[in-house]
């Protein structure tokens, strides 16, 4: 009982701050919990602290054990809501001026597993054939189950010429694959291709929904049409998201004044937002394709969702990841932060994107892709017109001139 006196006081003093600090965050978040357990809670947490601050073995700071609580909070949530470190939160700043190093994977946590999102498009990832739906089970030899979002992130990314192993499982099959990636810059952009695939069928790959993304593609879709394009092939496979306003702006290419594009809910009545069409589409002229697979995540799921349910076009593919969730980082006073997630998308018919996905209208195997990869490896496909070796965009032309031919007999 030597630290009783010390122990009472730490505690008092700690809990009185901690009631304070929530009290006001649960004013502002309108929290439901019952005052006499949150203060029942809180003392349990500032005894804990105490009791480590004063009787572990060697001594620790208590930045660390409060970084520590917190990080074991979010991994409480689910697998997108993350405590940032100074370090981890500059990183992400950094991130969103469009370039890192890395070896270029969107990742998350499901199921307690560290899972790819998408490899990001001509990244050492992707090159290497890390695909969407792999668990990576272990990273310079250490095992991931249960580990940390933000640490797996750390583990990733480095230092570009540096190498980091990862072994990765495949789903679907009892394959383990070693792979030792090098890291690289990792330049984010949001349009990789745009060109005329066939006649009069234009086709853009978006790479991830930034800032810029619906200026680009409003550029590259005038192009194609000037050059011919009539019908339009928007390829979002291992497209991983990016910002809500993003794809909303780029909805709005294709949608009239006050159509429906999404909308967000959550716990508090200000995360009820909904998002429609402003403007009178340019496009409505243009026969629209949105491809779409696993690694098709967030942002890209609100827009071929929309899409979808408005009959503004097809989509073709696989059914998409299922990340329909909205992250807030919420800046802390020492620079470090919280992302939590405060929302979930819904499709205009009010159909939810977390952990579901958009199916699409026609499904494309991924058995027939792998036949095409086979013959790639033994040189037999076509080396001219390097499309007509993919069946995502071979069913997305097919349907676009059936498409087409039928609107001319109605005519």
């Amino acid at each position: 009982m030597r630290f009783t006196k010390r122990f009472s006081g730490l505690a008092v003093l700690i809990t009185f701050l901690a009631v304070g600090v929530l009290t006001f965050r649960s004013e502002a978040a309108n929290l439901m919990l019952d005052s006499r357990e949150l203060f029942q809670q809180i003392q349990l947490f500032a005894d804990s602290v105490t009791l480590v601050s004063a009787d572990y073995v060697e001594p620790i700071k208590a930045k660390d054990l409060v970084y520590g609580a917190i990080k074991g909070m979010m991994e409480t949530l689910d697998g997108y809501s993350q405590f940032l470190d100074p370090d981890s939160f500059k990183d992400i700043q950094e991130e969103t001026k469009g370039e890192f190093g890395g070896v270029g994977i969107e990742v998350g946590v499901r199921d307690g597993m560290l899972t790819v999102i998408a490899p990001l498009d001509d990244t050492p990832a992707d090159k290497a054939g890390i695909l969407p739906g792999d668990i990576i089970v272990k990273i310079e030899g250490e095992v991931t189950q249960g580990i940390i979002l933000d640490d797996a992130v750390k583990k990733l990314r480095g230092t570009p010429g540096d190498i980091v192993n990862i072994t990765v499982m495949r789903e679907g099959t009892d394959e383990i694959l070693e792979f030792a990636l090098t890291r690289a810059v990792i330049k984010l952009k949001s349009i990789k291709d745009s060109k005329i695939l066939d006649s009069d069928i234009g086709y853009i790959k978006v790479l991830e929904f930034q800032e810029r993304t619906s200026k680009d593609l409003d550029r590259e879709i005038k192009k194609l049409r000037d050059a011919g394009a009539k019908q339009l092939i928007l390829d979002l496979r291992n497209n991983p998201g990016g910002l809500l306003e993003a794809a909303v702006r780029t909805s709005d290419l294709f949608f009239d004044k006050g159509q429906m594009i999404v909308y967000t809910e959550g716990r508090e009545p200000s995360t009820k937002l909904e998002f429609a069409a402003k403007k009178r589409s340019e496009f409505n002229d243009l026969d629209l394709v949105v491809l779409v697979n696993q690694g098709s995540a967030s942002a890209a799921e609100i827009f071929a969702g929309a899409i979808k349910e408005t009959k503004r076009g097809r989509v073709i593919g696989e059914t998409t990841f299922g990340k329909g969730s909205v992250q807030t980082v919420f800046p802390l006073r020492d620079n470090s932060a919280l992302r939590i997630t405060t929302a979930a998308y819904f499709t205009p018919s009010g159909k939810s994107l977390m952990n579901k996905g958009v199916d699409p209208d026609i499904c494309v195997e991924k058995k027939s892709q792998e036949k095409v990869r086979e013959k790639e490896k033994d040189g037999k496909p076509e080396k001219s017109d390097s499309w007509k070796n993919d069946v995502f965009i071979l069913t997305a032309v097919q349907v676009l001139r059936g498409e087409h031919v039928s609107r001319k007999e109605q005519n």
